[in-house]
């Protein structure tokens, strides 16, 4: 849950609350391209060919008169108070508060989506505030939060919005991180790598058959995303939500986290994130604990050195261990920290380097 809901008391407003589908005009979306059967947006992998007057697969982007728009600008459908590590951030300025937001729509379509009732409409049919860029930021740093989360739906679909704020943000001495799928193009993944400092991707699964069937997406493209971001210098921690009768594969999981280990993202938090019946598949079990201890186990053998179980409270697996010692160096209770050992980015036990950004 999020610590406060924001009360919509605006800063700098320039429309005033926005509803309705008259409302929403758009501003011009970047990467697209011309063809004779429509323009094609070059966003995401999806590169939709979008006819005049339709939208594409995000519900965000319309071919209007010729040219691609974007509806998801400036009108936010959640705008909370977060403390990082319900990103989940756990090694990115652990203890503080993010200022998060999202507008409505998604590239993918996910059987199990958590916010389905936002991501799976489009930005005029749920309920939006103004708030352009400037706005957020002044928000953000009047509620004291050092970092501003684009987050909850999918915040490709919200690029532009996401990265104007973002510049804003810098500017104003304030971080960025996105919460995504990573389901993007390298062009503009590297553009928006130039203004954010953390991210979280989930990494769904290790099978792009599984892709295709449960999210409606393909692996490679996420491969790729985090090698981008590992490149760019963009802190990076990854999620991995194991599904009952999907995601669950003892073989798979060694796959991936083997994949991880030699692309060199072993330093990398990983976290096992368990599922709860959602959405599409709201009869399949919640995943039994003993499945994420595993995937753990699996994860600390291939030599991932931080490795998180999620959705499981009070299990140890949340608190932050240090690789050499072995000490608890981080000790939290849900998104709360109880204690925390590490100095100037080292074990406050053996002295060891810990991965992350710490202030």
């Amino acid at each position: 849950m999020a610590l406060a809901a924001w009360p919509f008391t605006l800063y700098g407003t320039e429309r005033g609350i926005v509803g309705g589908k008259d409302s929403f005009e758009g501003i011009p979306a970047r990467y697209a391209i011309s063809t004779p059967r429509g323009i094609r947006c070059q966003l995401c992998p999806n590169k939709c060919t979008i006819k005049e007057g339709e939208r594409g697969d995000c519900r965000t982007r319309i071919n209007r008169n010729g040219e691609l728009i974007t509806l998801a600008y400036g009108n936010p459908c959640a705008v909370h108070i977060d403390p990082i590590e319900k990103k989940p951030l756990n090694h990115f300025l652990p203890g503080t508060t993010s200022f998060s937001i999202a507008t409505g729509g998604c590239n993918l379509a996910c059987l199990n989506c958590q916010n389905w009732q936002i991501s799976q409409k489009a930005p005029d049919e749920v309920g939006a505030v103004d708030m352009m860029p400037g706005s957020v930021v002044s928000a953000a740093k009047a509620q004291g939060c050092p970092s501003i989360a684009y987050t909850y739906t999918e915040p490709i679909v919200f690029y532009e919005y996401t990265n104007d704020t973002a510049k804003i943000a810098h500017e104003k001495g304030l971080r960025n991180v996105i919460v995504s799928a990573g389901y993007i193009g390298e062009r503009p993944l590297r553009e928006w790598c130039k203004n954010i400092d953390a991210a979280n991707i989930d990494l769904k699964s290790f099978s792009d058959e599984i892709y295709q069937r449960l999210n409606a997406g393909s692996l490679q493209p996420v491969l790729n995303t985090l090698k981008v971001l590992k490149e760019e210098g963009v802190w990076l921690e990854i999620t991995n939500l194991i599904v009952p009768q999907w995601t669950d594969d003892t073989e798979m999981i060694k796959r991936m986290c083997g994949w991880l280990v030699d692309n060199g993202f072993e330093d990398n938090p990983l976290h096992f994130s368990r599922f709860t019946p959602m959405y599409k598949l709201n009869r399949l079990p919640a995943t039994p604990p003993e499945i994420l201890e595993k995937a753990h186990e699996i994860a600390r053998e291939a030599g991932m050195k931080y490795v998180y179980i999620g959705n499981v409270p009070g299990h140890e697996a949340q608190d932050t261990y240090c690789p050499a010692c072995r000490k608890k160096i981080i000790d939290r209770s849900g998104f709360r920290i109880r204690e925390n050992h590490i100095v100037d980015g080292h074990c406050g036990f053996c002295g060891e380097p810990i991965a992350g950004v710490w202030k």
